[in-house]
């Protein structure tokens, strides 16, 4: 019998209420150009066959990724692949070791709810802080760093190098 009251260490889903047309969100999330201005400092992806795609060429399923933040030392790189979206997801990744991320928009009570899921996550204590938690915790930051740029509002994230977030 499954105890109710353990928690699932190994998935997560974070939803964030858009108020945003569907097509900017999802645009948002699809190529390099994109990512940079809301997410990522740097957002490199490659083809299957090793060719860089270009900053505004929208990423494809078997795309490589190399992608790194704001705030953190260049050494902290994260590595995965692009898989191919299941049922009404427009984006699915290998996020690292830390499982699988999904994302989809869901229309619900008139209102536009970008949808994120990390799953596959490991349930060793290190996984559950950093993968689980920590995760959890950015993907929180992220998505609301993307509603405020799509509403012409400020970008929320460190640039500062002097000001290293690890």
């Amino acid at each position: 019998m499954e105890d109710r009251n353990k928690p699932d260490w190994s998935s997560f889903t974070v939803n964030q209420p858009m108020d945003i047309p569907k097509n900017k969100i999802v645009e948002s999330w699809l190529c390099q150009a994109e990512l940079e201005k809301w997410f990522l400092k740097l957002a490199e992806f490659k083809t299957r066959n090793g060719e860089h795609r270009k900053r505004n060429e929208q990423i494809q399923p078997g795309d490589q990724y190399s992608w790194r933040w704001h705030g953190w030392p260049d050494s902290i790189e994260e590595h995965g692949e692009i898989l191919n979206p299941r049922d009404d997801e427009f984006l699915r990744f290998i996020f690292g070791k830390a499982g699988t991320v999904s994302v989809k928009i869901i229309e619900e009570a008139d209102q536009t709810i970008l949808s994120l899921t990390q799953e596959n996550i490991p349930e060793d204590e290190y996984s559950k802080m950093n993968f689980h938690v920590g995760c959890k915790t950015g993907w929180t930051f992220y998505m609301l760093n993307l509603k405020s740029i799509l509403k012409d509002g400020p970008d929320l994230r460190n640039k500062n190098s002097e000001l290293q977030m690890d």
